[in-house]
């Protein structure tokens, strides 16, 4: 029986050699590289606990495969078949199998012979084998539907051969499964085994590491083929391979002793005198107060601390939990950009983290042309990717030595690929990583045992609308059956929001909720529940951090020219100025404007429609000028003006002396409104000008003067009108109060937040008819959301016992963090990425012009790109690094045109596969002015404004 070949060397391997290796790597995962609390999860479902939990890992790792010993396998490989027809096992050829073949996939034929095995040989009911044999039915990333396997059993003859050979086929399938039960040591344990019922999580977790078994198993650069490697006896063999693979253990965390003050002093870089805040305490006083770790829902101001709160409580909760690891979730690749080095000083805080060897990974489709990241890619060894899976690209540069003096963080190899990067310990990324756990994909499996050993932080979690939503709230359901710790954070979480959480978490219903305290007054507010419904939710009400901003609010005219004169008159005195708006558009025509009068240099643009490395300048340059105090000496002592979309609003520590915002829904204005006096500067903020010492936020985006609020089309499109008039109405109060009713911050963001997403009527009598209007309108776009989500949705938990069979049937194959990927668990409409480069006037390409130097000082601006061969490393990283996603004017019918367009430009030494960074890219080539035309549209490109997109005027067809 043979179970691998390689065609090129005609190297083999013994299917008894491969269901060795792959359940003694199956032990050595369990014993060396499983978290605690997966292992303790799957024990608890059997009788004899773990030491049962082991063997049955082993067992059917070690037999996954045994759908090999069939016909419709063996003849695939027409040497070794005939060998084995030589002993007596005959098979047809392959040839004139023909397509029957696909009948009987051997994860399928390995899950009926195992069923069969189970009942003939030791009496078990068909029942009960189901929930064990789908294991091994799905070990190549999809368990087998009910048809697939009535239509197996009506096809004997691809198990086994008929006539006088069907013996001999069946006595040597059972004597391998026979051998292994006895080798594996579960002969002894089936008879206990007949009673159990595997939760479905449990099947999940043991799909999952037989995936990963046998994806190690399977490497020829661990263990070698036949004949070379025949001499090599078991031990030899298994330790050179494990030694080879130097897959980092998991994080075996120490439950913190000591006051909040004592462990936010020691983990994060905070002042000697510093004092845990409020939230922190009663975050952290809770977390020690559950019996059993669960969701924790953090709802407290922007500004105080909430990232080092959910850090802090992660800690705690893995320790009593068993976790592993550690994934943060963020909104968008910029947020988890960010948030990736601090949470690489976290861990180099971090007791049994600092001075050990730990696997991190930045989690999102450019994470490989990070540079806080590539520094931390493993060196050492060649392991390749093995299975269905892929390696991201590699790196050669020297890991800096900020982040190699405590900790050893690696960037592992093996675990650098689409399917597998979440298997690192410690993960920061974007929220669809967390989402993909709940749409129905190939491999699902891997990504459940991913998030099943870690704590689960989820930021921002009122930036997820109703369709990510749908995921979201099925992906807490099976964190909760997972028993896996999740901390949620929001700064302005309305509260039916909130019961749908816990709701999903805990699978309690509404109707049983007594301990519903979402009232306006309850802000800050902690909220925890165990899993499973274990217990009542506990709450916290800390105050709030003794530092509150009064915020006057007034409307203001939607015209430029309006705009230019009033910011003239404030910033008399000097002083820096957000202006928020709503779309791309918007930001550019108002910089204009603010340009001509404010001078070019004294106004600064920041959009997402600029290129990778630009977009992270523009990040880098904010925080330089406008973050806190302490931190940079840069703020500008003139006037300037920074003109902003929603790139602004979130994750980015920057303090203004005055906002103006287009209308937008509440919780995201008051997101905007934390970027306005963010900091203190000077006793009653005395450093900053004196007009603008009270903190003012003009909002704009909006026809006041109409009998009902009419907000800029462009805002309409983005959130909808219901959102935007309910902000409108709530908003109204402070807007017409003037001086005398600013929005207290933070005690007016719950009252505001659950005033505008409830249910009650808000604004005055005459604007009632439209909103209502609105909200049918938003209403069916919410229905139709969640109805075109839940097409590709997970279920739901089933029960005990009950096999996972078409788990994912009806899936969307294989996804990963692509565009593709991501409009899967976003409702957003396609949209294209291009590489951008430029064209010189005698046809060669180079990358953009000013690009600056990379961390080693190498020049990235106007590298040569070579169209007639691969480009070198360097350039090909930093060409790619200019990825941009184009806006939405190129989505849906024009977006096969320029796709057409853009195809004309193909180089096949760039976009074939000899280049892993420009593999597969469309790349958008502009002149020497940095414009293009595309689709009927005019591009016009500047490291000052990003992409401007224009209608050509003599395009008819556009």
């Amino acid at each position: 029986m043979w179970a691998k070949h390689d065609r090129d060397s005609d190297g083999w391997l013994p299917l008894w050699r491969h269901m060795e290796d792959s359940a003694a790597v199956a032990g050595l995962l369990w014993d060396e590289w499983l978290p605690f609390g997966v292992r303790r999860l799957i024990a608890e479902a059997l009788p004899q606990g773990e030491p049962d939990a082991r063997a049955l890992a082993v067992w059917l790792a070690g037999v996954h495969d045994i759908g090999k010993a069939t016909p419709a396998f063996a003849c695939q490989v027409d040497q070794l078949a005939e060998a084995m027809r030589d002993q007596g096992l005959e098979m047809r050829s392959a040839r004139a199998m023909g397509p029957d073949r696909r009948i009987a996939p051997h994860g399928l034929a390995g899950q009926v012979l195992l069923g069969e095995w189970l009942e003939e040989r030791h009496g078990w009911m068909p029942a009960l084998t189901g929930q064990f044999t789908v294991v091994v039915g799905g070990h190549h990333g999809v368990p087998p539907e009910h048809g697939q396997i009535k239509g197996l059993y009506a096809r004997e003859e691809l198990l086994r051969t008929p006539g006088a050979s069907n013996r001999v086929w069946r006595q040597v399938q059972n004597e391998l499964l026979d051998a292994y039960a006895k080798r594996f040591g579960v002969a002894e344990r089936l008879d206990g085994w007949r009673a159990v019922k595997l939760p479905q999580p449990v099947q999940v977790l043991l799909t999952a590491l037989v995936i990963v078994s046998d994806w190690i198993a399977s490497n020829p650069d661990l263990f070698p083929y036949f004949p070379e490697a025949a001499a090599h006896n078991d031990r030899d063999r298994l330790a050179a391979a494990w030694k080879g693979l130097d897959l980092p253990a998991p994080w075996l965390a120490e439950e913190p002793e000591g006051s909040a003050r004592d462990l936010f002093t020691t983990r994060f870089e905070l002042p000697a005198h510093a004092e845990a805040r409020p939230v922190q305490e009663a975050a952290v006083e809770l977390a020690r107060d559950m019996e059993t770790p669960g969701l924790m829902i953090i709802e407290a101001p922007m500004g105080e601390g909430k990232t080092e709160t959910a850090l802090a409580v992660a800690e705690i909760f893995a320790a009593r939990s068993g976790a592993g690891g550690v994934f943060f979730a963020l909104p968008t690749m910029a947020t988890g950009n960010a948030m990736f080095p601090r949470l690489l000083d976290w861990l180099n805080r971090l007791p049994g983290v600092a001075g050990s060897r730990h696997s991190v990974h930045l989690a999102h489709s450019k994470a490989a042309l990070n540079e806080e990241f590539t520094g931390l890619m493993a060196r050492k060894g060649r392991v390749t990717a093995v299975g269905m899976d892929e390696t991201a690209p590699t790196s050669k540069q020297k890991p800096g030595p900020r982040h190699r003096a405590d900790a050893e963080l690696v960037a592992h190899t093996w675990l650098r690929g689409r399917k597998k990067a979440m298997l690192a310990s410690f993960v920061a990324g974007t929220i669809d990583q967390l989402l993909f756990a709940g749409l129905k994909s190939r491999h699902l499996a891997l990504r459940h045992l991913a998030v099943a050993g870690k704590v689960v932080v989820i930021d921002e979690a009122h930036a997820y609308d109703t369709y990510m939503s749908v995921y979201l709230d099925q992906v807490l359901s099976w964190l909760g059956a997972y028993r896996v710790p999740v901390v949620v954070l929001s700064a302005t979480l309305p509260a039916s929001r909130r019961r749908e959480l816990v709701e999903a978490y805990a699978g309690q219903a509404s109707s049983s909720t007594p301990w519903d305290i979402g009232t306006p007054d309850s802000y800050p507010l902690v909220t925890a529940v165990p899993p499973g419904g274990a217990a009542a939710p506990l709450a916290r009400r800390p105050r709030a951090s003794a530092r509150s901003t009064a915020v006057q609010v007034e409307p203001l005219v939607d015209d430029l020219d309006v705009l230019a004169d009033r910011l003239e008159d404030e910033l008399t005195d000097g002083g820096c100025v957000l202006v928020i708006r709503n779309t791309v558009k918007r930001v550019l025509t108002t910089a204009r404007v603010l340009r001509d009068r404010f001078g070019a240099e004294n106004v600064t643009v920041a959009h997402s429609c600029f290129v990778d490395l630009d977009r992270a300048d523009k990040d880098n340059t904010l925080l330089h000028l406008f973050g806190p105090p302490e931190k940079t000496g840069a703020r500008p002592s003139g006037r300037h003006i920074v003109v902003a979309s929603q790139v602004a609003e979130q994750s980015l520590d920057v303090d203004f002396d005055l906002l103006v915002s287009d209308l937008c829904p509440m919780d995201l204005l008051l997101q905007r409104m934390g970027r306005l006096h963010r900091h203190r500067r000077g006793q009653d903020q005395e450093k900053r000008p004196p007009r603008l010492r009270t903190a003012r936020c003009l909002v704009t985006g909006v026809d006041w003067t109409a009998a009902v609020p009419t907000p800029d089309r462009g805002s309409v499109a983005v959130y909808g009108r219901h959102a935007l008039l309910r902000s409108a109405a709530v908003l109204l109060p402070h807007l017409d109060g003037g001086l005398q009713r600013p929005v207290q911050l933070p005690a007016d963001i719950s009252p505001l937040v659950q005033s505008a997403y409830g249910e009650g009527p808000v604004g005055p009598e005459d604007w009632q008819k439209a909103i209502e209007e609105a909200a049918g309108q938003f209403e069916r776009h919410r229905s139709d959301q969640a109805e075109r989500a839940a097409v590709f949705r997970l279920g739901d938990v089933g029960k005990a016992g009950r096999p996972l069979f078409g788990w994912v049937a009806a899936g969307v194959g294989d996804t990963d963090d692509t565009p593709t990927g991501r409009a899967q668990v976003r409702d957003s409409r396609d949209s294209l990425e291009v590489v951008v480069v430029q064209q010189r006037g005698d046809g060669s390409l180079v990358t953009l012009p000013w690009l600056r130097p990379d961390r080693r000082n190498r020049q990235r601006a106007g590298v040569e790109l070579p169209q007639d061969a691969t480009p070198a490393r360097f350039a090909a990283r930093t060409a790619a690094s200019c990825g941009l996603r184009l806006p939405l004017q190129f989505s849906g019918e024009t977006m096969d045109r320029a796709i057409e367009e853009l195809e004309q430009l193909y180089l096949p030494k760039w976009q074939g596969k000899d280049s892993p960074w420009l593999s597969d890219q469309l790349i958008l080539a502009l002149d020497d002015e940095c414009q293009t035309r595309l689709a009927g549209f005019s591009l016009r490109y500047s490291p000052e404004d990003g992409l401007e997109v224009t209608r050509d005027a003599d395009d008819c067809i556009i």
